[in-house]
């Protein structure tokens, strides 16, 4: 079973807001929001490995979706992360922060072809979509719903971005 994240250090909000939620609830969220950002930005750095590494009779096509789900991936870092000094913290989003707390599986460096970026890009982009159902149901727990929203919509964009590129490994025999 799965720890929930609830941070009680109201010192996490070092920000004074007159946003009503509960300092002590803004505290949790700030902290789970962080750790999506993390996560979050460890799969942006993904993507972009396997863009700039695909090889193979799919290049092109393969190579331009990586490029399309970055894109979209680059905005809901930015929704992530502007959600956490909206309640009074501090975004903590720098790539030696989201390296040391990312929860994804390290991506493979040494892959190359189509197939392989397309499994190891699937796996990624649905153990970040888990993570992204888990914080939905961990923020409405703490009484937000606005970030159980930003949740759901960041979900729902990673459900496309799988099918996308599990599409490419889903033909019928």
């Amino acid at each position: 079973m799965r720890k929930k994240i609830i941070n009680n250090d109201t010192n996490a909000v070092p920000y004074e807001t007159l946003n009503d939620l509960p300092k002590e609830t803004r505290a949790g969220l700030i902290e789970l929001l962080n750790q999506r950002l993390s996560d979050v930005i460890d799969l942006q750095g993904q993507i972009k490995q396997a863009h700039w590494n695909v090889k193979g009779p799919h290049f092109i096509g393969l190579h331009e979706l990586f490029d399309d789900i970055y894109t979209a991936v680059s905005e809901y870092v930015d929704i992530i992360a502007e959600r956490i000094p909206q309640l009074g913290g501090i975004a903590e989003g720098t790539i030696r922060v989201a390296a040391g707390r990312s929860r994804l599986e390290e991506y493979p460096l040494t892959i190359s072809t189509g197939e392989a970026h397309v499994a190891a890009l699937s796996r990624a982009l649905a153990e970040f979509g888990r993570e992204a159902r888990l914080a939905i149901d961990e923020a409405a727990g703490l009484g937000d719903a606005d970030t159980a929203d930003l949740f759901t919509e960041v979900s729902r964009g990673i459900d496309k971005w799988l099918w996308f590129v599990e599409a490419h490994s889903q033909a019928a025999s």
